[in-house]
């Protein structure tokens, strides 16, 4: 299935592990730490009752990494260029569209921005071309050209909707490690354009 089709079938949990899964990948660019999330994943993880402190771990996370100064043209030595200052604006408003409802429809809304943003965020700060015109084309399955970064991304997104919708919350921990090796990819990438600039 494309991704769009996965997002369309998945379960209130599977949504909001798939939109902070991205949210988590993307952690680099709004100046947290790497266990800043947390305490979201923790809330995902209850067996029954699953997401009851969600909207308040969500407050908390917002007020923790949206911190001023953090945004655009701050955090890179020698300041940020232009991809790596759109990339920040779009993860800052994924941090904001959170839905501290966890109701089915706010969260197949918000999933599904945070798989367009994260793929547009790795779009704009890939080194190589990506061939299509805009990342919906990879989300329903037109994957020629795609440029690495792009195709890991998409990659990772596919594979924690399958893996959730195969084993539900028991899929978590192979969900969290998937994002957390792609948090350390961007973090890498992000610094590696830094370098490049000083």
């Amino acid at each position: 299935m494309s991704l769009v089709e996965l997002i369309a079938q998945a379960d209130e949990r599977g949504l909001a592990a798939s939109g902070l899964a991205c949210l988590d990948r993307c952690v680099p660019l709004l100046g947290g730490d790497d266990e800043i999330l947390r305490p979201l994943w923790a809330s995902l993880a209850e067996s029954e009752g699953w997401g009851e402190d969600w909207g308040e771990r969500v407050e908390q996370a917002r007020a923790k990494l949206d911190v001023p100064g953090v945004g655009v043209g701050a955090g890179v030595p020698g300041g940020r260029g232009f991809a790596e200052g759109e990339a920040s604006v779009l993860a800052h408003r994924m941090l904001g569209a959170v839905p501290v409802d966890r109701g089915a429809g706010n969260l197949r809304e918000w999933a599904d921005a945070c798989s367009v943003a994260a793929l547009q965020i790795h779009r704009l700060l890939d080194a190589a071309s990506d061939g299509a015109s805009s990342v919906t084309a990879r989300r329903e399955g037109r994957t020629q050209d795609m440029s690495p970064l792009v195709a890991a991304e998409l990659r990772r997104q596919i594979a924690i909707l399958e893996v959730l919708s195969a084993h539900g919350p028991a899929g978590l921990r192979q969900a969290l490690d998937l994002s957390t090796e792609g948090r350390r990819v961007l973090r890498a990438v992000v610094s590696r354009r830094a370098r490049g600039r000083v």
